[in-house]
């Protein structure tokens, strides 16, 4: 059987380490020997010894679907094999977190990470319980991390002098150790995506950089 969808970039190949890497621009390839966390429903095939398990996320992370309608529900996947992750088909991108690192992700952009990275579900200090309720996790330690975005994304540098303001449902992640807060705008509500009256940003200041999406539209409410 002859045709372009056999071509060898399409084809699924040994991994060369256990751990995570890109099987392509929209998905990841987990090789799994102990224990790994996944977005819940992300896994699209997987083969080997695995069990897949509801993590549950402890009060936290219920009270950030209570007041957003979406959550980062996760899944334990253990046992020996392989499993592939993907969601929606957008762009898979592997995050490797060295000591002290730290990174805020907006818990729609959380495809799957290593069990060696901590993360911790935090209200958005700044931004109270508006703008979309902005809860984020937080992630630290060593290990790898791979996020999904709607199209191509834009890494913005964010200094002291000039704090970058963004659409709250267009934000992925940013540096955790930026200061945070609510911008309020009459003018730009007038002009972005034809709306009118106030519109809301979420303003970063400090030294790092945020990822936003070029994209504002909205998943639909997850089920509680």
């Amino acid at each position: 059987m002859k045709s372009d969808l056999f071509a060898s970039e399409n084809m699924a190949r040994p991994a060369a380490a256990p751990g995570m890497s890109l099987q392509n621009a929209k998905s990841v390839k987990y090789t799994v020997n102990g224990e790994m966390l996944a977005r819940q429903g992300s896994m699209v095939a997987f083969r080997g010894n695995l069990q897949f398990e509801r993590k549950g996320q402890g009060i936290g992370g219920m009270l950030k679907r209570a007041v957003t309608g979406e959550g980062l529900a996760l899944m334990s996947v253990r046992g020996q094999g392989e499993a592939w992750f993907a969601h929606r088909a957008e762009q898979c991108f592997v995050i490797d977190f060295e000591p002290g690192d730290s990174l805020t992700v907006n818990g729609r952009n959380v495809l799957c990470f290593d069990p060696t990275l901590s993360y911790e579900i935090k209200m958005v200090k700044g931004a109270g319980m508006t703008g979309g309720g902005l809860f984020n996790s937080v992630f630290t330690g060593t290990g790898k991390l791979a996020v999904v975005c709607d199209g191509h994304p834009i890494i913005i540098p964010v200094t002291a002098q000039n704090p970058v303001y963004v659409d709250t449902d267009a934000v992925v992640g940013w540096s955790a150790h930026l200061e945070t807060g609510l911008h309020r705008s009459q003018s730009v509500g007038s002009m972005i995506r034809g709306g009118s009256g106030e519109a809301v940003q979420l303003m970063l200041r400090g030294e790092g950089f945020v990822i936003v999406r070029p994209s504002e539209v909205t998943e639909p409410a997850a089920a509680h």
